[in-house]
């Protein structure tokens, strides 16, 4: 039964390649396999990356839109000087 099975796996004059055969078509099914997901990962990472491009415009619209409120510190702090100094006038005149 051994010599049956060795003869048919080894044969002295014809190799049996059909293991060999068997191994490439799984390395390139495999190959292929993992081409195809390294292309979906880069196809999605340079989606998020147009999206971020995107997002990092909409945020500098943002930015310069609402630059003015960081001057309306400014405008307050003149308005409460302003409103000190009219209750300190009014002070003085008796009211």
């Amino acid at each position: 039964m051994v010599t049956l099975a060795a003869s048919l796996l080894a044969s002295p004059t014809q190799a049996n390649l059909t293991g060999w055969y068997i191994g490439f078509v799984i390395t390139t099914i495999a190959i292929v396999i993992v081409v195809i997901e390294v292309q979906a990962i880069l196809v999605l990472a340079r989606n998020i990356g147009v999206q971020a491009q995107e997002a990092i415009r909409g945020l500098e619209a943002c930015w310069t839109n609402t630059a003015p409120l960081w001057d309306l510190q400014t405008t307050i702090d003149h308005a409460s000087t302003i409103v000190n100094d009219l209750l300190t006038v009014r002070k003085s005149l008796g009211g």
